[in-house]
Formats: C-alpha cells, structure tokens, sequence
C-alpha cells in the first residue's frame, strides 16, 4: 500500500510542478528579467560583457519594438525579393522565373509558342490587417488590432522559414531555366 501512495503522490508533485511551470513559462506574460551585471563593458550597441551571480556571460538586450520592427522588415523585405513588389516594378525571383519560361516558349528559342506551367503566387504574410473599429476612450473614431508579442514573433519567424526555402527554390528553378534558355540560344 505504501507503493501506492508514493507514487500517487509522486504524481501529484510531478503534475503540480508541471502546472506552475506551465503557468510561469506563459511567453505572452510580461515577467521581470534581471540584466544587471558587474564590471560591465559594450562589446557592440546591444551586447555587453561582465558578470552575472559570479559567472562570465556575455549578454545581448535589445528593445523588443526594434527586434520586432527588424525581424517584419526581413521578413517583408524576403517576401519581395522572392514574389516582387508591385508598387515598385519588381519581378522578384518568381518574375524572372516566368518571364524565363516564356522566353523558353518562344520559337525563335526553339519552343512551341506555349507558356510553360508556372505555379501561381502564394504569399506568405497577410499585409491588411483586420481592424475593430469603435471609440476609443478620448471618444476618437480608431481601428485597433491586438496579437501577442510572442505569437507575432513566433508567425513571423515561420513566414521566414518559408521564405528562406522558396528563395533557395526559385534561386535553382532561374538558373536551371536560363541554363536550359542559354542552351538554346
């Protein structure tokens, strides 16, 4: 019977240890972070060295509207580069990709006259955002839109993750179609 009980209450502990971690490790609850150190130096803007309850550590702190702000316009940035941008007449790697391919198609480069089959576009990010609009407390028409700190960071590292691959994709279907373009001319 002790057996029981020990392990009973070794699950209790363990499942009581799991709920306070879970509640402390909530990545959308502002938490106090101790980044006080001894003997401090800059090493860059953001990154200092010095000592931390007796340890060396080097240590990076950055204002999270600029990490925020730096991680969108990569991310934004990458999305153009691979699908072009409108607004400003770029093709992107997709764009050359196509105009490529119809190049191929061309006759005078030995092709059918027939476009060869491109995948369509597919974004990545939603740019337009979907607004609550209502008074806010100066009585002032607004539109507001709300996420979490950490699950905007979290999406936008994941369009990254995507973009970085489709980039690398796009980046060998241009140059295997302009090898087989060069071939032909």
């Amino acid at each position: 019977m002790k057996l029981k009980q020990y392990i009973g209450f070794a699950a209790l502990l363990l499942s009581v240890e799991m709920l306070f971690t879970a509640c402390s490790s909530n990545p959308n609850k502002a938490r106090d972070i101790e980044t006080k150190m001894e003997n401090s130096s800059e090493v860059t803007g953001d990154t200092s060295l010095g000592i931390k309850d007796g340890m060396m550590v080097v240590q990076k702190k950055v204002q999270m509207n600029e990490e925020l702000r730096r991680l969108q316009y990569e991310v934004y940035e990458l999305e153009d580069r691979v699908y072009g941008n409108r607004k400003y007449g770029s093709l992107g790697l997709y764009g050359v990709l196509r105009d490529c391919r119809l190049q191929l198609s061309d006759p005078k480069n030995g092709g059918d006259g027939k476009l060869k089959w491109t995948e369509p576009i597919d974004r990545v990010t939603e740019k337009e955002e979907e607004f609550k609009i209502g008074i806010d407390e100066e009585k002032k028409l607004v539109g507001v839109s709300e996420e979490f700190l950490a699950d905007r960071i979290k999406r936008f590292k994941g369009y990254k993750t995507i973009l970085d691959k489709r980039q690398d994709e796009y980046e060998e279907k241009v140059a295997i179609c302009k090898a087989e373009l060069k071939s032909k001319q």
